[in-house]
């Protein structure tokens, strides 16, 4: 969950990248060339949005009209490149019942924190999102991978994303986002292994976190959203 949170005063920076190219460029005349100076200035207003804003906005292209599964499995079937193109995409989605409404349906079956140090610590997920009390304890300075699987129904999800933002006494200290893919839909569900992170370790790092963590695809739409408090501890703690 990028729970590898830094303490508040030892806090990873969370700014923009600043090895961003200028952008602007000069027609044969040695002047601005309008569309580029248009261009320049839309991308460089997009790149001070602040995190909240890009997440909520969701803009994206439109590149055509949305279609349910069956009709995208439908559409140019006569076309044998092309059929084969789009089962080799699908994978092992079942083709026979192919899904008939345009949104898909990602369900988030089972999280869990895995680390050699002791056996997988499972998190109960409630059905509001909002874990009551205490979710979990972390030991310091130990090794750990968030695990969860999760099931994928009606039609393609396109660009779904994990992201975690953590808190401490009120201080943002910690703000990630991962790009899980695009899947297709599919009986079996999908796991997916976070990369491996360290708690970090010493009096300034223990202490109680808040939390928010969320799996939204590229339209914005947010299949789950687990607000949740979490300690670092000297030792793990038993739930």
């Amino acid at each position: 969950m990028s729970l590898a949170v830094e303490a508040a005063s030892n806090s990873k920076n969370m700014g923009f990248d600043e090895n961003r190219e200028e952008g602007d460029t000069l027609d044969n005349h040695g002047n601005e060339n309008e569309a580029e100076k248009i261009s320049s200035q839309m991308n460089e207003a997009s790149l001070y949005a602040t995190e909240d804003e890009t997440d909520d906005e969701g803009s994206k292209i439109e590149l055509g009209p949305q279609r349910t599964l069956k009709e995208e499995l439908e559409k140019d079937k006569d076309d044998e490149s092309l059929r084969r193109w789009k089962e080799q995409l699908l994978g092992s989605v079942d083709l026979e019942n192919a899904g008939e409404t345009l949104e898909p349906d990602v369900k988030i079956l089972s999280l869990s924190i895995v680390s050699p140090e002791r056996p997988d610590l499972v998190l109960p997920i409630p059905d509001d999102g909002n874990p009551k009390g205490l979710w979990f304890t972390l030991k310091e300075g130990s090794r750990y991978n968030l695990k969860f699987s999760f099931q994928v129904a009606n039609n393609i999800v396109a660009g779904l994303k994990y992201t975690n933002t953590v808190w401490k006494t009120g201080v943002k200290v910690d703000s990630s986002k991962e790009m899980l893919g695009t899947f297709s839909p599919q009986v079996e569900s999908y796991t997916h292994v976070m990369p491996e992170e360290t708690t970090p370790s010493g009096m300034f790092a223990r202490g109680s976190y808040t939390a928010r963590s969320k799996f939204v695809d590229d339209d914005n739409k947010c299949y789950l959203e687990i607000n949740y408090t979490f300690d670092i501890r000297k030792e793990w703690g038993a739930t």
